[in-house]
């Protein structure tokens, strides 16, 4: 250790400004590498009699994290709680009431606004705080009750859990989709809105329909041999490719491409913690060096907000240049990962961000370390804590793994890198100018898409929506005009011409669409195409 000095500065955020003091004591660089020194994770599977609330799942999942050697004084150098959004129960201040249960005393707390990005985003942030010597330990949790939420109200009983009240505080705001004119459309719905991609993508890698629906199914199909493996996964059993891409009683047809196997399962109650420090405390704490595992590099990048105003439906820009980054951050190239855990609410984003990392068609290495938000189980924003802290369990097994947890928020908005290993990064937690690269992505937004549509529209990506029956209700489009802006329109037709849908390839086909004044929607007549 060279010097200490006090530092004080401010933080604006919407509810005010906050200044903080900090003692930074100057390590050597070495001592102050990041290392996640423990991890746990937590699944109250339905068998059971007791429903609990979040909060009591994060309490399990973080006390565990700290049942390690020296726990008394763990708890001492706790200095941050990174919390993610809950989205099933809510309460005043849940960083707070954690806290106070686990006898830890943060100077901040932070809880984020939704977005599946955030545990890996939390984890860089975390990262880089350690190693610039800003905190000491901090611990990142989330957790989720949706399956006991659903049963309550499905089976009209109360749950005796505490009142639910609004925040006090949010780093952010909660997700409303992306604009009024998507959401007209009802691209809100996740399941929509990664349909669109999903079409989209399959046009462009030139795959036939038939070949397509069989590529979902075995990926997905190895997702859950891997499900049924995890003590921790919600689902522990394996489909076949068939069972995943077939309609049935208990697996529905969503929107066309997708089953009920293929989509994200929220309804699930499960928790993470993890905790990260420095080499520096965990020497202090007399940590073995068999369970330091680093975060050997990492990145944060967005995608243009507004799926109709981004060049390319099956694409993301923010994966391959994050990975990049990641990548150089650690000294490694893309073959040197052996395991992968790519955020996979729907098989489309799994798709677009294996081509855009550079994973070849015939790679076997895994893409999921867990089972994947369909099997493994989807707790709102909170998954990825789950990959993250599987991937330190791994490493601390065999130490000569190397790991990289990708996730994603929004609507392939938002993804984070993280590289886990035994091994320190070969740059520093800077900022690694990515300002510059992430200006980059942004600066190729389309102009507003046409709300009113009259003329000729090309379809970049489309869905059929379901009734939950089966039965088909109507069709969603996005496509180009001749003036190269973008829209989005409902595909009406009789059942037989949307079973079309379902047989033939409209991507790249080009209809008549006009705006309804009665729906205050764009139409399009599955009988008016311009072929």
């Amino acid at each position: 250790m060279e010097s200490q000095s006090n530092k004080s500065y401010n933080i604006s955020h919407k509810y005010g400004t906050i200044n903080l003091e900090y003692n930074i004591q100057k390590f050597t660089m070495t001592s102050v590498w990041p290392i996640l020194i423990s991890v746990s994770q937590y699944t109250h599977q339905k068998t059971k009699d007791e429903r609990l609330d979040p909060l009591k799942l994060m309490i399990k999942s973080a006390k565990e994290a700290l049942n390690t050697p020296n726990a008394s004084k763990l708890k001492e150098l706790i200095d941050a709680v990174y919390m993610v959004n809950i989205n099933s129960w809510s309460y005043k201040d849940a960083p707070g009431e954690l806290s106070e249960i686990l006898g830890i005393n943060p100077t901040e707390k932070t809880y984020l606004s939704d977005g599946g990005n955030t545990p890996q985003m939390l984890v860089n942030r975390a990262a880089k705080i350690i190693h610039k010597g800003v905190r000491k330990c901090i611990l990142i949790v989330g957790g989720e009750a949706s399956y006991s939420v659903y049963q309550s109200k499905k089976e009209k009983r109360d749950l005796s859990w505490p009142k639910k009240e609004e925040p006090d505080y949010m780093e952010g705001e909660i997700w409303h989709g992306t604009n009024e004119f998507e959401n007209t459309y009802k691209l809100i719905i996740p399941p929509y809105s990664y349909a669109l991609f999903e079409t989209a993508y399959r046009e462009t890698v030139g795959l036939s329909l038939q070949e397509h629906r069989m590529k979902m199914g075995k990926l997905f199909e190895n997702f859950s041999e891997v499900a049924a493996n995890n003590p921790y996964a919600w689902t522990q059993k394996s489909y076949s490719t068939e069972e995943i891409i077939t309609p049935s009683p208990n697996n529905r047809k969503v929107c066309y491409p997708y089953t009920k196997r293929m989509c994200s399962n929220m309804f699930v109650d499960q928790s993470a913690a993890v905790l990260i420090s420095s080499e520096d405390v965990a020497k202090k704490l007399e940590i073995p060096k068999s369970r330091w595992v680093y975060l050997r590099g990492a990145s944060d990048f967005q995608n243009i907000f507004d799926i109709t105003r981004r060049p390319k439906l099956a694409t993301s820009p923010a994966a391959r240049i994050g990975s990049k980054v990641a990548l150089k951050q650690a000294g490694l190239v893309l073959d040197e990962i052996d395991l992968f855990d790519i955020y996979s609410c729907f098989p489309s984003i799994v798709e677009i961000i294996s081509d855009e990392i550079g994973i070849k068609k015939d790679d076997t290495r895994d893409l999921t370390i867990t089972g994947g938000l369909p099997f493994f189980g989807g707790p709102w924003s909170n998954y990825s804590l789950h990959a993250i802290a599987t991937a330190v369990n791994i490493i601390q097994k065999d130490p000569e793994k190397t790991i990289m947890v990708i996730s994603n928020g929004g609507y392939n908005t938002k993804q984070s890198f993280g590289i886990y290993g035994t091994i320190p990064p070969q740059k520093g937690f800077d900022e690694n100018d990515t300002k510059e690269l992430q200006s980059r992505i942004l600066e190729k937004v389309l102009q507003e898409p046409v709300k009113k549509a009259n003329g000729i529209c090309k379809i970049l990506g489309y869905t059929l929506i379901y009734n939950r029956n089966g039965t088909r209700k109507y069709g969603i489009a996005l496509g180009a005009m001749e003036n190269k802006r973008h829209t989005l329109a409902i595909l009406k037709g009789t059942d037989e011409e949307l079973a079309q849908l379902e047989r033939n390839e409209i991507v790249g086909s080009t209809y008549r669409v006009y705006y309804d004044e009665k729906s205050q929607k764009n139409i399009i007549k599955l009988t008016e195409n311009y072929n």
